[in-house]
């Protein structure tokens, strides 16, 4: 029964209910295929890695999509919320190796077969974890729907993706100066690696030019362990200082080996340093550049762990930085260090690891992206897919304009086999979608595959036509290709956003629907800290989200984050709006509690039951408040606000302006029902007039029933069990997130009633405001005098009994003169009120008061003057903030008058 409602709101106990019931019932599984005449809203989550646990950006991430697809599915829309895990070959590989390394193993001795097999092993038993956490906090995704990057479908599109780009000439392997992580062992892409400004050094070495006694060429660099595989100077043609030199070799200090001095204007600049750059193909990017134009032999001086090599004579065997210091040292001995400055570093580190990374010479399998990259840049340019905030687009095409081939091969076992074969016999490669049984050119059977996993990247990316089926023509490409959207953060704009558009606008070319993967991207905001720090493990600073769920509830952090999560805006998360918001949800339970109380006694006394409202012939479809009779003020104005309400959440929600919508709700649901409309209606509930106590109660509950569907997606678990308790467990529908969400009815704004209410409220509150500075007993009734004009003093007569219950006024008396510079008084645009209180006025007090007032109102004036004077805001604000802005400005500006006639005739009256 609904009375059997707990006194105490305890979210501990309603949400893993509800959670589990939303999942045991696939309340949320959409059927394929769906009314071919309804559009489907769908979104892909993000996958998070399989070794995650939930943190504060996914729970801000899932809490927006989930608030969206709540609300699109009760608006009719068919949704669907792909859900799914990433493999996450570097971070799962490094997981399994630290538990190997517990046990005193290595995935080396386990053999490649073992140690995958492991790693599935692993997978089941620890992988997953934050899908679960997902379902406890009722994400409404599919889960009926759910891949895995690596499960049988998955890897037969990306094997299909790969041969089809090979075959097109769009995958080559090709050996460049890749990032390199000792650490991990592996390649690292360019968007792996996190660069960091550090304070280094700059070292300065002089190479002895051969044949010209006492010449040197002074070069400098930040890494004086990579000049062991120098293999040339550089100098640009046009440097006078070095013509003399051209065609000459210097001596490499330390190992003595004659290099040659080339030019090359294309490395160097003349007028930068000492114009001379030490080259060094194997081991920095521009120096491959540099090696290739001029036919420079490539000598590598590291391993894969980055220890130094046979290349390095005396150094073989020292780790990288270690072999600094010794070489730096052996420089300074033989004369060659010239000198030593400080420097800022771009130290680039492995974003996995925090490894240093090494520029190394690789054999690598890449993909040519620029083919890729044209359509993806067309399709954003000509409007097919939008970014939200649009600053994102022009750094899009920053990215994409600038963009270099993609690396795709990395030195792991966890992940997708690159399907290619290497012929023992004649070193043919062979890329094929099965194994082949011999090699295409000669026949051999004694083939390998190549060792090298996919970039787990490549497999996202080929996301979502992958989860909807491709390469085959499925009835869910049909249904659901392209998604609508995509919420994600701007950390992955170009690891995933970008290849998805990529890989789909390739592969999907030509599909009834288009290419694009999704309509709308919008990039939502980093969570910080209260004061905005970025979190991090070493500032301590980092929050768990199911810590404060636990503490709060799942609907309060929900909440929390909604109500912060303006587009383009960090959030600043604090757990004391947490507080609030779990207060607000509390505020909420007590509302509900006096309602069904108020029923049941209603129904105890034959006026009125639930079961009148259950039973009403309501159409279930129908958007709005069901079966309200709006014939009193009260029931006018708190119909019109909710009409009012329900529009600015739709405005709100179509531009991701999470913030506004929570904030309407709340402040309608808070300030409008509970503390107003609860209030106004108590004398009616208990009206002797069966009829008229019977419409309350009606309206009362009619009510409450469609704000808990307003607010429904934002806090599904207590609207859940409030929904089902005003239908006494037999609701019209499995959930209320199968309900209608409210629709505005332009019709029932009343614009005039929202104005009296306005002026009531006003005037109540003022009240209210001068009882507490002249410190009455809050028991004690005194009366009031109120100067206003005839249609608002006729107002004020009309709902006496509201004024006087709700101000707690024992007589209220209208006074043909301004109150304004009288004593106790507060004066506004539409009225004059003066508390009726024997008791002696500060005069001092008052005047600091009054001061505190008009420097209030002169700032809030000067704020508004120049929003109206801007252009730019003037252009881009709804017409209804600009009228509301113009409206308060005219009222400021009666007010700041006011308080200055009654500092004024403060000034006559002697303390």
């Amino acid at each position: 029964m609904p009375h059997d409602l707990p006194k105490a709101y305890d979210p501990s106990l309603i949400e893993p209910r509800w959670a589990e019931y939303w999942v045991r019932e696939k309340l949320f599984h959409l059927e394929t295929p769906h009314d071919p005449a309804q559009q489907a809203f769908t979104v892909t989550l993000p996958p998070p890695n399989v070794t995650g646990n939930l943190h504060m950006g996914h729970m801000l991430e899932h809490t927006e999509i989930d608030i969206l697809i709540r609300w699109k599915r009760m608006q009719g829309t068919p949704t669907l919320w792909l859900p799914g895990t990433d493999h996450a070959g570097i971070a799962t590989q490094l997981m399994v190796e630290r538990q190997l390394a517990v046990e005193g193993q290595g995935r080396l001795d386990l053999g490649r077969e073992a140690f995958i097999a492991r790693v599935w092993d692993w997978k089941q038993h620890y992988g997953g974890v934050i899908l679960q956490q997902m379902k406890r906090l009722g994400a409404s995704v599919d889960w009926s729907r759910e891949y895995f990057t690596m499960d049988e479908r998955m890897s037969r599109a990306v094997r299909e993706a790969f041969v089809r780009l090979y075959e097109k000439g769009l995958i080559y392997r090709g050996k460049y100066i890749v990032n390199w992580c000792p650490r991990c062992i592996t390649a690292v892409s360019d968007l792996e690696v996190a660069h960091e400004d550090t304070q280094g050094k700059i070292y300065e070495i002089r190479y002895p030019v051969i044949g010209s006694k006492g010449e040197y060429i002074v070069v400098a660099t930040t890494r004086p362990e990579t000049m062991l595989g120098d293999t040339a100077v550089a100098v640009n043609s046009g440097d006078e200082r070095y013509r003399h030199l051209h065609g000459k070799n210097v001596l490499l200090p330390l190992l003595d080996r004659e290099i040659p001095i080339i030019t090359d204007d294309i490395l160097t600049n003349a007028e930068f340093g000492t114009g001379a750059v030490k080259v060094t193909p194997s081991h920095d990017p521009n120096d491959f550049e540099a090696g290739l134009r001029n036919n420079l032999p490539q000598i590598e001086v590291m391993n894969e762990v980055a220890q130094m090599n046979e290349n390095t004579g005396p150094y073989k065997g020292f780790d990288r930085f270690e072999a600094r210091q010794q070489v730096l040292a052996d420089l300074e001995a033989g004369g060659f260090l010239v000198g030593t400055k400080d420097y800022v570093v771009p130290l680039g580190k492995c974003s996995r690891c925090k490894t240093v990374v090494e520029p190394r010479l690789s054999t690598q399998w890449f993909v040519k992206i620029q083919p890729l990259a044209d359509r993806a840049i067309e399709v954003v340019e000509n409007g097919d897919i939008k970014f939200t905030p649009e600053n994102y687009t022009k750094t899009y095409f920053e990215w994409m304009r600038n963009i270099h081939d993609w690396c795709i091969s990395r030195q792991l076992w966890w992940g997708h086999r690159i399907p290619a074969w290497h012929c023992q016999n004649c070193n043919q490669i062979a890329v094929s979608r099965e194994e082949p049984a011999r090699c295409p050119k000669c026949g051999s059977d004694q083939l390998e595959q190549d060792n090298d996993v996919l970039d787990t990247w490549f497999s996202s990316g080929l996301l979502p036509c992958s989860a909807l089926g491709w390469p085959e023509s499925t009835p869910e490409l049909d249904a659901f290709y392209p998604t609508t959207l995509l919420v994600t953060g701007f950390d992955i704009l170009f690891f995933w956003v970008a290849r998805m558009i990529m890989m789909n606008c390739h592969f999907m070319r030509g599909h009834k629907n288009g290419d694009v993967p999704f309509r709308n991207v919008y990039i939502h905001a980093l969570v910080r800290d209260a004061e905005r720090q970025k979190m991090s493990k070493t500032k301590g600073n980092v929050m768990d989200p199911i810590e404060i769920i636990e503490q709060y509830g799942t609907d309060a952090v929900r909440f929390t984050l909604a109500a912060m999560a303006a587009p383009g805006t960090d959030i600043a998360f604090s757990e004391s709006r947490t507080e609030s918001y779990r207060a607000f949800a509390n505020k909420i339970w007590n509302a509900a509690r006096f309602l069904f109380m108020n029923v049941d006694r209603a129904q105890e006394a034959g006026v009125w039951s639930l079961a009148d409202f259950q039973a009403a012939p309501t159409d279930f479809a129908a958007k709005g408040v069901f079966g309200f009779k709006a014939d009193t003020l009260d029931d006018r104005w708190i119909l019109s606000r909710f009409n009012r309400v329900a529009q600015q959440i739709q405005e709100a929600m179509d531009a991701y302006r999470f913030h506004e919508a929570a904030h309407v709700v709340y402040h309608f649901f808070w300030g409008e029902y509970c503390d107003w409309y609860l209030e106004l209606i108590k004398p009616r509930l208990a009206a002797a007039d069966r009829e008229h106590a019977r419409t309350a109660y009606e309206n009362l509950v009619s009510v409450f029933e469609a704000a808990l569907r307003l607010l429904s997606p934002f806090m599904p678990f207590i609207t859940e069990e409030l929904w089902h308790a005003v239908y006494d467990g037999l609701p019209p529908a499995k959930s209320i997130a199968l309900a209608a969400f409210p629709q505005a009815d332009p019709a029932q704004v009343d614009a005039a009633a929202e104005t009296e209410m306005a002026i009531l409220q006003d005037l109540i509150v003022s009240v209210r405001n001068i009882r507490a500075e002249l410190k009455v007993e809050p028991k004690q009734k005194l009366a009031v005098e109120i100067f206003a004009n005839n249609d608002v003093s006729a107002l004020i007569d009309r709902n006496r009994g509201a004024v006087e219950r709700l101000a707690n006024v024992e007589s209220v008396e209208f006074v043909e003169s301004s109150l304004a510079n009288a004593a106790g008084a507060r004066s506004t645009s539409r009225f004059d009120v003066r508390v009726v209180y024997e008791r002696k006025i500060d005069v001092a007090a008052e005047r600091e008061r009054l001061n505190k007032e008009l420097e209030k109102l002169t700032q809030e004036l000067a704020r508004g003057t120049a929003q109206l004077n801007n252009e730019g805001f003037l252009a881009k604000a709804p017409a209804h903030v600009v009228e509301g802005l113009k409206k308060r400005k005219a009222e400021v500006e009666v007010l700041i008058r006011k308080a200055k006639s009654a500092l004024a005739e403060l000034e006559a009256v002697k303390s």
